[in-house]
């Protein structure tokens, strides 16, 4: 009680110092000055865009923003004259009335600042400018969240997350797969249910489920088809694979490997499961040790284990790593909690490695996502230690220009590397990140692309899946 009294008369007394200073130094501040030089805008149009110089676009003005939109502009317009005309207050104007507004193929947009003046005021809006080209890729300004995570805007954090129980889980569009060590034990989530913020949890079949420190950790949920890994802490330790065919099918055992007959294998497998299959369920499940050996599982006809072999990388990468395929390619995005992303193949020779500054070091699970003509780069923030704060955030980088990964990511890191959207999961540190990410993509009736959907998941932050409609010309 003592030290909370001292503490209080101290606070009083800079409280008053402050306040007697602000007093005696109160006469140099100026004061409010009477004017009716107003700088309002009150319209704005292009008087000479198209091909002909000769169509007019009128822009839309937010005076709470201050913000300009236009109509899409023509690319044959003449972008080094781009001519405006005003309304303004009375007495003012716009500082230039001609723009050189730079346009190269491959643009979209681009902002420029309208000044308007009179004397001695001025005010400033943001015009954006958009270019009539076809558009691509999901519009993400128009997100639909169905956020199950320790970020407040949503839905309270799923109970599967409490207590590190969940370090594991997985999405394909129609469930998240959790796969808890407690009462909650391995489910499904349908999506659709919590697109109705209904929680109606789908027990899978545990028969059988036996082996490992831990006798299910990690998970991938893969075109209907649910995967589960166990937790192999020492070479005696068998590192197991179970395969559920449907929500309702019983377990069955597709990989039993005794980790000291696979040469080179490191003593510590499921900490973290990568799993990549086609359509066919044909590809790897790559399990990253404690240090630099990574063991490579091939899977074929999504239950069929053909190949174990182990192999190094020249990185530790640790537990709450990632080894993931690009779709379409011969590559693998690989990184750890506090490693810059790499380009990799499946026997871990490296192609190329990001900037350790370009995005988040701590930036997990990566995936290459390609969706209505363009290709982004999804990740999870691992909220590891104080230096990732805000600490798991879901994060979607357009890297679409190059002809392949190396040169998108090469492409990317000369640009201003800003992410195109971005949704806090946890704001909290955490000892055992269990970290993953996920997406599907929705198709039409025509089998083009619709939705792009994604996921990340965080240990005892919950889950979120954020929903973004293509991208669509409005005008």
């Amino acid at each position: 009680m003592k030290m909370k009294l001292n503490r209080s008369i101290g606070a009083m007394i800079i409280a008053l110092i402050g306040l007697a200073g602000f007093s005696s130094c109160s006469e140099d501040f100026p004061g409010n000055v009477e004017s009716d030089k107003y700088t309002d805008l009150k319209a704005i149009r292009i008087v000479n865009a198209g091909e002909n110089g000769t169509d007019v676009l009128v822009g839309e003005i937010d005076e709470n923003k201050k913000t300009i939109s236009f109509p899409r502009i023509d690319t044959l317009t003449d972008f080094s004259n781009v001519k405006f005309e005003v309304e303004t207050s009375e007495g003012a104007s716009i500082e230039n009335t001609v723009y050189n507004i730079p346009y190269q193929s491959g643009d979209t947009q681009k902002e420029i600042i309208i000044k308007v003046l009179n004397s001695p005021r001025f005010k400033e809006y943001k015009a954006l400018i958009r270019f009539k080209v076809p558009v691509y890729g999901a519009d993400f300004t128009k997100p639909t969240v169905m956020d199950y995570s320790s970020n407040p805007v949503g839905n309270p954090t799923y109970i599967g997350w409490g207590g590190q129980l969940t370090r594991g889980s997985g999405f394909d569009g129609k469930h998240v797969l959790v796969v808890s060590r407690g009462a909650t034990g391995i489910h499904l989530l349908p999506v659709e249910d919590l697109r109705e913020n209904r929680l109606t949890p789908i027990k899978l079949d545990v028969t059988g489920i036996t082996g490992g420190t831990f006798t299910h950790n990690m998970g991938a949920q893969i075109n209907g088809h649910s995967y589960v890994a166990n937790l192999s802490t020492s070479q005696a330790s068998p590192l197991k694979i179970y395969h559920w065919a449907t929500p309702t099918s019983a377990p069955e055992v597709i990989a039993n490997i005794n980790v000291a007959s696979v040469a080179g294998a490191g003593a510590r497998h499921g900490d973290n499961f990568s799993m990549s299959l086609d359509e066919s369920g044909n590809g790897y499940a790559f399990f990253i040790s404690a240090g630099v050996q990574v063991m490579r599982v091939k899977i074929e006809n999504y239950n069929q284990v053909t190949e174990t072999v182990s192999f190094d990388t020249r990185t530790t990468y640790g537990q709450w790593s990632a080894y993931n395929h690009i779709a379409g390619s011969e590559s693998y995005l690989a990184t750890g909690h506090d490693k810059p992303i790499a380009v990799l193949n499946n026997a871990g020779s490296v192609a190329y490695t990001m900037g350790a500054t370009s995005i988040p070091v701590h930036s997990g699970d990566p995936r290459v996502i390609n969706f209505n003509g363009q290709r982004y780069l999804l990740v999870v923030t691992v909220p590891r230690t104080a230096n990732t704060a805000p600490d798991a955030v879901l994060r979607i980088y357009n890297i679409t220009a190059g002809a392949n990964i190396v040169d998108a990511l090469t492409a990317f890191e000369q640009g201003d590397k800003k992410p195109v959207y971005e949704f806090p999961v946890s704001a909290a540190t955490n000892t055992a990140p269990g970290t993953q990410s996920g997406f599907h993509i929705v198709k039409d009736a025509d089998g083009k692309d619709q939705k792009l959907m994604v996921y990340g998941a965080t240990t005892d932050a919950g889950f979120t899946i954020v929903e973004f409609p293509v991208n669509v010309a409005e005008d």
